[in-house]
């Protein structure tokens, strides 16, 4: 039987979602005390990979086992996992359900500070030396659904098939002294956020126009865009599913 878990961790202490040898990920993590408490080998498969430090308030992994699972089972599963890793709930699915591929959209979102606060340092880029103009960068996110192909925010030598996604949402909000940037679509390239959320910031700086991000986007090359931001201040908030 397939079961998908609904669960969400704190990326500080993590390189990544996925395992790697030699680092510690959550995967390992949430596979170590699955097998420990059905007392049989358990492998995840995750929604997606989340780079070195990004956090994900809401993300899904299925996996397989022949028993039938208790309603008990989030409870005693945070009784094994660090703190820095909670499990929601865990509910069977379709034999060939499957957590990746069978999400229909992906939306994460980014925080900036737009004032040095000491109690957000590790989760939000601390942005305060230079302000930003929110509205050039709101201008900016218009031009993204123009297109697709989003070479220019992949990471460099991945094993990418296409680079093609469909957005489906780009928005900036202020918040008080905080800036929110949540962005929808039906596929991420590796990095791919957090290198739109580096040129939207030289965007909104003055270091570019807004209408230069089409330039950007058409020279297919990760040089054109800006520096990534900051792992810290990036997660992943919902996986969407067309469940029965």
């Amino acid at each position: 039987m397939r079961y998908f878990i609904e669960f969400s961790y704190n990326g500080k202490n993590y390189f990544g979602y996925q395992i790697q040898p030699d680092a510690i990920s959550v995967q390992e993590e949430l596979e170590k005390a699955l097998s420990t408490i059905l007392r049989e080998e358990i492998k995840t498969t995750g929604a997606g990979r989340t780079d070195t430090g990004v956090h994900a308030k809401k993300i899904f992994a299925h996996f397989d086992t022949e028993k039938v699972l208790n309603d008990d089972l989030p409870r005693r599963l945070n009784s094994f996992l660090p703190p820095d890793i909670s499990v929601k709930r865990i509910f069977q699915v379709k034999d060939d359900f499957h957590a990746r591929f069978d999400a229909t959209y992906r939306t994460y979102e980014y925080y900036i500070s737009l004032e040095k606060n000491p109690f957000t340092q590790e989760f939000a880029w601390q942005h305060w030396k230079r302000p930003l103009d929110i509205n050039k960068m709101n201008e900016a996110c218009k031009i993204l659904f123009e297109y697709e192909d989003f070479t220019s925010f992949a990471k460099l030598h991945t094993d990418n098939k296409t680079n093609l996604c469909k957005m489906y949402k780009a928005e900036w909000e202020q918040n008080g002294s905080e800036l929110k940037f949540t962005v929808s679509a039906n596929r991420f390239l590796r990095n791919m956020v957090r290198a739109i959320v580096g040129t939207m910031v030289e965007i909104g700086s003055g270091k570019m126009k807004p209408e230069d991000l089409r330039k950007v986007i058409e020279d297919k090359h990760r040089n054109a865009a800006g520096t990534s931001a900051p792992a810290h201040g990036l997660y992943l908030v919902d996986v969407g599913y067309e469940f029965d």
